[in-house]
């Protein structure tokens, strides 16, 4: 395995080659992370939000956008624009201060989130030893924005808009951090980053995909309620809600909660690419391809290529899923609020807690194959 290009270590020595004192090196060096992590999440909302009219455009056999720019690339640019310059409208009966908190408790732990996700070995903000644990609390605070957004609106549609989306989340987290724990089981660790170098070595045959194939689609399914997509957009339901818990916000406010939309489904996306498709590994272990070409594991060159790649193979898996993710909505009707809920109690939570007690069992029992 490469030890990879320590970003953080390279950028303050160079700094320092420059005259600049260690202790101003490093502090040039901490809002970068945070201020590329902001705008690499803004992109690839921006690319997301692309995709979702071009690939909505193909499934009913349409165009999509076309004039805005070159094949509708700025279309989204556009619509953030029309968002930010809209008025914002608080109603009168709203309670302001929990309106005002409501979308900003909504989009903080998703960004947050984004600490995390490794794009290779030393390509993350924070490698965090419960990275994993972090992710699974920081996603539970959404719920309480999206409640507090309902409660504060006033309007009927909006509570039950933001009831919705409690109970949803409630019932569909369980699962999910029981799938996350058999990959934290089989990995030994709550590190993304670990969890990405167990899997590596045997290329696309190492992949936890095929260890876990029930906790892959327990926490994909999850991933998706979580993101309240369809066949899971209970919470803002237009037929029934009009727009839920979004019915009484305009402007920035609504800007948000529809950024920390399609950033959750970016982010559910690479995670899944984390811990079920191996990361940044390459489909074939680039080690082995290094060795038969004859080049050397400690090769500068390769340690860029392998830095490249990994960035590039992350992306690709995470989109991949994004597809899958809008192919869903034009493919799959909507499920009643009931059925909804009886999926995720009555269904998903018993299969994922037997997967979980299996991934136990079978550690014990092959502790090499199993990660033991």
């Amino acid at each position: 395995m490469n030890p990879g290009i320590d970003l953080q270590g390279t950028f303050i020595k160079s700094l320092m080659d420059l005259g600049l004192p260690s202790g101003t090196a490093k502090a040039i060096w901490m809002p970068l992370p945070m201020i590329l992590m902001l705008i690499g999440a803004t992109v690839g909302v921006l690319v997301c939000v692309w995709l979702e009219r071009k690939i909505s455009a193909a499934a009913q056999q349409r165009i999509g956008p076309e004039y805005i720019g070159p094949l509708g690339l700025l279309a989204p640019v556009a619509d953030g624009l029309k968002l930010v310059f809209k008025e914002d409208v608080v109603p009168a009966q709203a309670d302001p201060w929990l309106f005002t908190l409501g979308p900003i408790i909504v989009v903080l732990p998703v960004f947050l989130s984004y600490l995390i996700v490794p794009f290779g070995q030393n390509i993350l903000i924070s490698n965090i030893g419960t990275g994993v644990f972090l992710w699974i609390a920081l996603s539970s605070i959404q719920p309480i924005g999206l409640l507090m957004a309902g409660y504060a609106s006033n309007n009927k549609y909006s509570l039950l808009g933001g009831l919705r989306a409690a109970a949803q989340s409630i019932s569909y987290e369980i699962p999910l951090a029981l799938s996350v724990l058999a990959i934290v089981m089989m990995s030994n660790s709550l590190s993304t980053v670990d969890i990405v170098n167990q899997q590596s070595g045997y290329g696309i045959l190492g992949w936890n995909i095929w260890r876990q194939p029930v906790g892959f689609i327990i926490f994909w399914i999850s991933a998706l309620a979580e993101c309240e997509r369809l066949p899971f957009d209970l919470p803002e339901a237009e037929e029934e809600l009009v727009a839920g818990y979004q019915t009484e916000y305009s402007g920035m406010k609504f800007a948000l909660f529809y950024l920390s939309s399609y950033v959750n489904l970016v982010l559910s996306a690479l995670l899944v690419s984390v811990l079920y498709l191996g990361g940044w590994d390459f489909p074939i272990s680039l080690n082995l391809i290094a060795s038969w070409v004859g080049v050397s594991e400690t090769n500068p060159v390769l340690q860029i290529v392998d830095a490249s790649l990994g960035i590039t193979m992350t992306l690709l898996k995470a989109y991949f899923l994004v597809f899958l993710a809008i192919l869903l909505r034009w493919t799959v009707p909507r499920v009643r609020i009931d059925q909804l809920l009886d999926l995720g109690w009555k269904f998903l939570l018993p299969i994922a807690l037997v997967n979980l007690l299996l991934t136990a069992a079978l550690k014990l029992a092959f502790p090499v194959a199993f990660g033991g």
